[in-house]
Formats: structure tokens, C-alpha cells, sequence
């Protein structure tokens, strides 16, 4: 079945979701991105590469990271950066998601950059804009957050430097975690070979195993020996009845504490895609620690999102 990201050359026409990407255009989205972080070093943080292009930024939820990451990646690739008020747009007067991408599409829009609650609204898109037009996933429902997972990977290579023989633990709100799916898919896409997921029964998907991850349900047993933690945020906001008795409770049991920290290999580096929930899923003196690499994940999603936005644009 042919890749709705794909040109018919195998080019990357649009990026939806790490899922059925194949290896070599992760390795060439790392690789570039690499080259860019280079360039937000310099003086002069900027790069002809999309000159004259439009880039519209569709953010129907609330963000922070993403949003502000992909409207520099855009300005530093000289590319014309339209960020639109969802809040105040025709969405809220009735008009059609298609109808509003059609309207922005007659305004000659070369990228858009789209965020939505329901899942699939970027597939929907990508199935309807032109053939020069191209739509970046930035995180669709409890699907996909391609960009998240790209460098989340970035990061894990920056600093273990390749995947071979690595285990990493992502945990906590499995369930809810669009970040975590994107990510697990691209760490077996490029070879790492052991996969675990950490948290409550009631915060894991069924069938998760699928995924080809180790299942823990007990924090200390899965944080052995790691060499990559990922913790994530709970996300009350997706949440459907009463999934845990509260979050002191979860602190208690899957919260990232020094103690249960130094059960992971001592050169072990700790991640987190924000927002942070500190005494939550992370205590203070892990997240400002020496294993943390919260923020420099946060400067390397300026480059990866430079990286994914160059490529595109020029297939």
C-alpha cells in the first residue's frame, strides 16, 4: 500500500507519523538537523532555504513548545510565518476544516503546520491541498506528534551517539500519549533493541505488546539497567472517568525520584516533551539534575523542525 507521505519517488511529501517511515528518511532528517543546529549558534541564526515560501500555523490546542519551535524553525529558514487566532477564526462560526485549508490554500500557502484534538484532521488534510503543498503533523488527538518523537531521537543519538544496545523506559500516561507512540515507533525503526513502557494498568493501551515493547507495571523493575528515561505528563485533559485514585498516588509509585533514578545506568539521560508536572511524574532534583537533557531536547526541536520543513519543501 503506497505511503500517503510519500511522493511517488519515495521523498518525503508530508509528515504525518513516524509510523511507516522508512529508516532512511529518519536518519536524513537526523543528519540534517544536525547540520542546522550549527546554525542556531550563529550570529546571524538564518538560511535562504525557504525564501518566498508560506508556512500557516493551524493550531487548533493550546501550545507552547511546538508552536513557538516551529514558527523560529520557519523565520530561520527565511520562510513568511502566518500564525492564525483558531480561537478567533471561522472554525468557531461554523466553517468546515477543509473549507477554512481551502481558503488559506487561495492565500498561496506553501506548508501547513497543523495541530488537532481529533486524530487524523492532518491525514484529512493532506488528502485534500495541492500538490505543492504539504502539512506537518503537530500532534493529532492521542495519535501522532511526529516532530515530538523526531527529537526525542535526536536527542538520544546526540548523546548516547547511535542505538545500538540501548534500552529505553518511557513512562507513565502510555495511554493518553500520542509523544510516546511516535516515539516507540521510530526507536524500532532504527534499531533499538529493547523497548519498555512503565506505569499503571489503567494508563496503558491494550494490546500494547503489539508495539513490541516490555510492559512494567512496577517503576523500579523497569528503570533497571536503563540508559534513556522519558517520563511524561498525565493528561487529565484526555482523560474519561478515574483513572488513578490521585496524583500524590502516582508521585508515590511513578514519580522519577533520585533514589528510583540510580536503578538506571549511572551515565543514564533523563527526558521529558514538557509540559512538566514537577512532584508529579518528576521530582525538581531530577529535572535540574546532571542526567537531565529537558532543555537542550527543546533547542534540538528548532533544528529537527528546520530539518523536517527544508526537506519537505524541497520535494
Amino acid at each position: 500500500m503506497n505511503n500517503p507521505q510519500l511522493t511517488a519517488s519515495g521523498a518525503l511529501q508530508h509528515l504525518l507519523s513516524v509510523e511507516g517511515l522508512p529508516r532512511e528518511i529518519l536518519v536524513q532528517i537526523l543528519d540534517t538537523a544536525e547540520s542546522f543546529c550549527g546554525v542556531t549558534e550563529r550570529e546571524v541564526k538564518k538560511v535562504p532555504l525557504l525564501r518566498g515560501k508560506s508556512v500557516f500555523n493551524l493550531f487548533f490546542e493550546p501550545s507552547t513548545r511546538t508552536r513557538t519551535t516551529f514558527e523560529i524553525a520557519a523565520k530561520r529558514l527565511s520562510a513568511d510565518v502566518i500564525n492564525l487566532n483558531i480561537a478567533a477564526s471561522s472554525q468557531t462560526k461554523g466553517e468546515s476544516l477543509l473549507d477554512t485549508v481551502a481558503n488559506l490554500s487561495a492565500m498561496q500557502a506553501d506548508l501547513f503546520i497543523v495541530r488537532h484534538a481529533q486524530a487524523g484532521a492532518p491525514h484529512l488534510i493532506a488528502r485534500h491541498v495541492k500538490p505543492h503543498e504539504h502539512v506537518i503533523n503537530a500532534g493529532d488527538g492521542r495519535h501522532a506528534h511526529p516532530t515530538q518523537g523526531l527529537l526525542d531521537l535526536y536527542t538520544i543519538r546526540h548523546y548516547k551517539k547511535d542505538f545500538n544496545g540501548l534500552t529505553v523506559a518511557v513512562v507513565g500516561d502510555i495511554l493518553h500519549s500520542r509523544v510516546a507512540r511516535s516515539l516507540i515507533h521510530g526507536l524500532s525503526i532504527l534499531g533499538v533493541p529493547e523497548v519498555r513502557v512503565i506505569g499503571p494498568q489503567t494508563l496503558m493501551p491494550a494490546r500494547v505488546e503489539a508495539l513490541g515493547v516490555r510492559v512494567f507495571h512496577d517503576m523500579r523493575a523497569g528503570l533497571k539497567d536503563c540508559d534513556v528515561v522519558v517520563m511524561l505528563r498525565l493528561q487529565n485533559e484526555r482523560m474519561r472517568g478515574t483513572l488513578l485514585p490521585s496524583a500524590q498516588e502516582f508521585n508515590k509509585h511513578y514519580g522519577l525520584t533520585a533514589e528510583k533514578l540510580a536503578l538506571a545506568k549511572s551515565n543514564a539521560i533523563v527526558m521529558h516533551p514538557g509540559p512538566m508536572n514537577r512532584g508529579v511524574e518528576i521530582d525538581s532534583s531530577v529535572a535540574d539534575g546532571p542526567h537531565s537533557v529537558i532543555l537542550p531536547q527543546v533547542t534540538f526541536g528548532i533544528a529537527v523542525r528546520m530539518a523536517v520543513m527544508s526537506i519537505i519543501a524541497g520535494n
